[in-house]
């Protein structure tokens, strides 16, 4: 079958995509380019001329995980709703039961940025900017008296903390917590972090 020619751009895409398929699959320790070419149908060399290494063509799939859900997760913060809305609906989509990418992948990442420095600058920058997009919303909450919070940026901490602690628990040990109620202690969470009952966050959240 005769492949569609592709622009550069196109093309870096569509490596990326798979790369980010076959570290799910494999692992980034196991994942090999040829792992990336085959999956495609097409050369090592192919793979290897545009990102040289496995190591960068890692770095550059983590990165483009990265900001789509950067992406995705502007989009949700930048809804025309209250504060709280969009910090319950971000804290959800983020959360272990949500849609945002594979946590499988993002464990591989975590566990892989030990040893490569490229790859843990891509996980800090992503855990930075999650952390800092929290705590503007919070923050604007704040200032709108939907609630109250002492330490916005404190309080993204402990909410991605706990959240990808679930994910990792989930994840690795199937059966160890159900989706309700992870869900449930997201909610208590964010409540608490808020200065609010888990019943003023479930009603201010739906009105």
């Amino acid at each position: 079958m005769t492949r569609v020619r592709l622009s550069v751009a196109e093309r870096r895409e569509e490596l990326l995509r798979a790369a980010i398929e076959q570290i799910e699959a494999r692992g980034v320790a196991a994942v090999r380019i040829a792992d990336v070419a085959s999956a495609l149908g097409v050369s090592n060399a192919l793979v290897l001329y545009h990102f040289s290494t496995k190591e960068k063509l890692v770095a550059a799939a983590f990165t483009y995980a990265a900001e789509g859900d950067l992406a995705h997760l502007r989009k949700l913060l930048g809804r025309r709703t209250s504060a709280l809305k969009r910090l319950r609906a971000a804290v959800r989509w983020y959360g272990p039961t949500g849609q945002a990418k594979g946590w499988r992948l993002w464990i591989e990442g975590w566990a892989a940025a030990l040893r490569e420095d490229a790859l843990r600058e891509v996980t800090r920058d992503l855990d930075r900017r999650w952390k800092a997009a929290l705590a503007e919303v919070i923050s604007e909450g704040v200032a709108a008296g939907e609630f109250t919070c002492a330490d916005p940026m404190g309080s993204a901490l402990r909410l991605t903390a706990l959240l990808d602690g679930l994910a990792v628990q989930m994840t690795a040990y199937d059966g160890t917590v159900s989706r309700a109620r992870t869900q449930e202690w997201a909610d208590e969470a964010l409540a608490r972090e808020l200065g609010l009952d888990r019943a003023e966050l479930t009603r201010a959240s739906q009105t």
